[in-house]
């Protein structure tokens, strides 16, 4: 038995959401070197208006995911893996020792200004609740085109996906899987088509940023979202995070694998309690819980039994 934390994506996002962290040096800290290797203040970036930039949420993302990280890991064992969606792979890999937090930070702020001048009006992502991959494919083939691009974006459950491309191919489809009785088609908080073959070219502009920076080996267990398994080098890492934002996210997969490996204790950085309600059913032997809303020390116990009966 073991655990592991896991980092949400973009659409987890939330005003204040840094604002609303732990008063602890090491989380003001963590800050404090953001802010410093940036050359701005990131709190002003969790405001609501700050959020309407894709660079605003995915570093509020980054800086949340670590500092609360570092803070659960001052007390409590080290998990035996970490994993992220999209943007969360970031502080996945810092967490894991295989990326710098400066690094890291200077990595995403590109990345999120590649994504929206790739794609600055008129694309994003919905999510379908209540059809199975497969259909959910079907009715992409019937919609998508050179005009209207639309592509299966990230897998979340057997019954839950994630479309990225134009507004207007994504209401297609909305309308169509609405007819083949989907439960919900929600637009999500993202401006940008993740995950899909409209931002290889952007992801090719950060692996050649990548190139400069140095990625290693990670010191704890590292399971990529795309490919659903761990990966053991940094060249393999570096190339997880250049290019994920153009891959498909399998978290289903990423989620059963981690369970195959014995992970029956999940832990979810903030912001959010999305990866925790994607989890339950595949956890349905283990236990899933978020850092927000739980107490500390409540956090540490859990990982400190779960450490013992890994040993």
């Amino acid at each position: 038995m073991s655990c592991w934390l896991v980092f949400p994506g973009q659409g987890a996002q939330k005003p204040g959401m840094l604002h609303g962290l732990a008063d602890e040096p090491l989380v003001r800290e963590s800050i404090a070197e953001a802010s410093a290797v940036l050359g701005e203040d990131v709190m002003q970036l969790d405001s609501a208006a700050a959020l309407a930039s894709t660079r605003a949420v995915q570093l509020c993302l980054l800086v949340a995911g670590v500092a609360c990280a570092r803070l659960l890991l001052q007390q409590a064992p080290a998990p035996a893996y970490v994993a992220g969606l999209s943007i969360g792979a970031y502080p996945a890999a810092v967490v894991a020792g295989a990326l710098s937090f400066a690094d890291a930070l200077k990595l995403v702020s590109l990345r999120a200004e590649l994504m929206q001048q790739a794609w600055p009006h008129g694309y994003g992502m919905t999510a379908l609740i209540g059809l199975e991959p497969a259909r959910v494919e079907a009715l992409l083939a019937q919609v998508h085109s050179a005009a209207t691009p639309v592509y299966l974006a990230n897998i979340n459950a057997d019954n839950q996906v994630v479309i990225a491309g134009s507004d207007a191919a994504m209401a297609d489809v909305v309308d169509r899987a609405r007819s083949a009785g989907v439960v919900v088609g929600k637009r999500l908080a993202v401006s940008v088509p993740s995950h899909c073959p409209l931002l290889e070219s952007a992801a090719r502009l950060l692996a050649a940023a990548f190139e400069q920076v140095n990625v290693r080996a990670p010191q704890l267990g590292y399971l990529s979202s795309s490919r659903a398994r761990p990966l053991y080098s940094g060249e393999s890492i570096r190339d997880e995070l250049a290019f994920n934002m153009c891959r498909i996210v399998d978290w289903r997969a990423t989620l059963q694998g981690a369970y195959e490996r014995g992970v029956r204790l999940q832990i979810e950085l903030p912001p959010g309690q999305v990866l925790t309600g994607l989890a339950r059913r595949v956890f349905s032997q283990g236990t899933t819980l978020c850092f927000e809303g739980t107490r500390l020390d409540t956090l540490v116990s859990l990982m400190q039994r779960e450490g013992l009966r890994h040993l």
